[in-house]
């Protein structure tokens, strides 16, 4: 008999990895591979195995704890080499698989080797996302036995407020899709299988890894000592029937749940008891979790949590039945739609708004944007009045940079930013989106135009990227041609301020001596009064007047 060392084994270089589980007690005997602890990183759970078959002396570590590659888990005591073969040998015999059938099952395994020298598999993943996370899948592209090129569309994904394409990585033909219509992937899942021309593969190793096959059959297990392995698997059996059930006393141990699901409600503070499960055998999955926050959520922003105003003394709204006045048709908000409720009322609730007005006579910009429109179209562009209100409002940003801020989230700081990225609300059939346009203070008039048209098309597409919506210092939001004399906008946290822009008038302004008429827009400046006091919003919406009244104030 001699004593073992029992450490943590390669984990692919996972580092300070939990301890979720101890899947042994000291006492009990293992067979090799038999799981001694499951660890769980980021992404992923896994078992430890016992490198060898004999009995736990100590173990060193307990639940909760951190270990690494190297790091000692307990001791145990082996038998002599011959013992360990021999046992061995007995735990082929109990899984079913003589000493015949193996020798008979291994020969074939050089014949991949010899295919692989053609050709290779590799994984498709998600690329990156641009910071999205857990997107949807809403359409399949191709299917298993396709021939696609680098480049080519696998599947379309749809975040919060745009959908893209996930590109081939390779050439090559789909073996399989690991993904479906539904599902969600974040950067870096694995979306199937690609067979593709191998790049200089070496068949030398391959070739190679038969070598070791004879070694069960040099040890046959003698028949009187079969049920030997079965106690041996005793003590251990008891975990691996469910190894995640009862790790603790807590209501939670009661649950069936994975162990990612378990960290994750451990995270987030969610007594998993209370989760509703919808998987296999009445188990917890993530999405249960999600489905239960954000139904929470949904009761403390309604009010209706804990049955009182959800801590801000907001009483829920009624439930009516609205059948009861006459015939309705009931339809499902859109995605994008949802998404912009939710945001509204975050920011109504928790930025204190003002709004101040004014009104900007644009007649000399008028006049000279349609003088230049002929030079525009030489350009291939459309030259309307948003690059000018994109270039006054940059200006105006630089002049009164109180407004090109954002709060700290721990709520005593103020980040001032040194770039001007100015958001401009896009009217689209899925709802309301914001492309940003970035460095609107260094681009001219003609540069800015093709930008905002790009984008404006893009988001009615749908062919937003989350990064072409991320990042904006201020947003405009116009209402053009539509109509309306003003409205009150909304401030986009964690921006501090947002013009609205109504319709253009013509209307007589007096000039000291009569009456001439002048094209008047409407400006609604608002703002959030915990960053922006009211004297530098006056100077802004003057400021910012003042230059679209006389646009060659930029050139000062």
């Amino acid at each position: 008999m001699a004593k073992q060392v029992i450490k943590v084994p390669d984990l692919g270089g996972a580092d300070q990895v939990d301890v979720i589980e101890i899947a042994v007690a000291v006492g009990d005997t293992v067979a090799e591979e038999d799981a001694l602890i499951v660890v769980e990183g980021d992404k992923a759970s896994m078992d430890v195995p016992a490198p060898v078959a004999g009995k736990i002396l100590s173990i060193s570590v307990k639940e909760g704890d951190k270990v690494s590659e190297g790091d000692v888990i307990g001791e145990m005591e082996t038998g002599a080499a011959g013992d360990v073969a021999e046992e061995s040998a007995e735990v082929v015999a109990e899984e079913a698989a003589p000493a015949p059938a193996v020798a008979s099952e291994e020969p074939p395994a050089p014949a991949p080797a010899a295919a692989a020298a053609e050709e290779t598999e590799q994984e498709l993943k998600v690329p990156d996302l641009g910071g999205a996370e857990a997107v949807d899948v809403i359409e399949l592209s191709v299917a298993a036995g396709d021939s696609v090129e680098e480049g080519d569309a696998l599947i379309v994904v749809e975040g919060d407020k745009a959908s893209m394409d996930v590109p081939s990585s390779a050439s090559g033909t789909i073996v399989s899709l690991s993904v479906k219509e539904g599902d969600k992937v974040s950067t870096g899942d694995v979306i199937g299988v690609i067979k593709a021309a191998a790049g200089g593969v070496s068949g030398g190793e391959g070739a190679s890894a038969p070598a070791p096959a004879p070694a069960p059959a040099a040890a046959p297990a003698p028949a009187p000592q079969a049920a030997a392995p079965e106690a041996a698997h005793e003590p251990s059996a008891s975990p691996k029937r469910d190894p995640h059930v009862e790790r603790d006393h807590t209501p939670s141990a009661e649950v069936y749940a994975g162990p990612a699901v378990r960290k994750l409600a451990r995270e987030l503070g969610v007594t998993l008891n209370k989760v509703k499960p919808t998987g296999p055998r009445n188990r917890v999955t993530k999405d249960d979790l999600h489905a239960y926050i954000k139904e929470q959520v949904k009761k403390a922003e309604s009010g209706a949590a804990g049955g009182v105003g959800g801590g801000i003394g907001i009483a829920p709204m009624p439930e009516i039945d609205f059948s009861q006045f006459g015939p309705v048709t009931t339809e499902p908000m859109s995605k994008i739609h949802k998404i912009t409720a939710a945001n509204m009322s975050r920011n109504w609730l928790n930025v204190p708004h003002v709004t101040q007005f004014d009104d900007a006579d644009i007649t000399e910009l008028e006049d000279f944007r349609k003088a230049m429109k002929a030079e525009a179209e030489k350009r291939g562009v459309k030259l309307t009045p948003v690059p000018f209100l994109l270039k006054a409002a940059a200006a105006a940003l630089r002049e009164v940079p109180s407004f090109n801020v954002s709060l700290h989230n721990d709520g005593e700081h103020i980040v001032k930013k040194d770039y001007v990225h100015i958001g401009m609300a896009v009217d689209t059939p899925k709802g309301l989106m914001v492309p940003v346009i970035r460095d609107v203070d260094k681009k001219g008039l003609y540069d800015l135009a093709e930008e905002a048209t790009a984008l404006a098309i893009a988001a009615r597409d749908g062919k937003l990227k989350p990064r072409d919506m991320q990042g904006a210092c201020f947003t405009i939001s116009s209402l053009g041609a539509i109509g309306g004399t003003g409205f009150t906008p909304i401030v986009n946290s964690p921006e501090v301020g947002i013009l609205g822009v109504s319709k253009l008038s013509v209307r007589p302004e007096w000039n000291g001596k009569e009456f001439v008429p002048r094209k008047m827009l409407p400006l609604a400046l608002s703002y959030d009064h915990r960053a922006v006091n009211g004297g530098d919003a006056g100077r802004f919406l003057t400021y910012l007047a003042g230059v679209l009244a006389d646009v060659r104030r930029l050139l000062l």
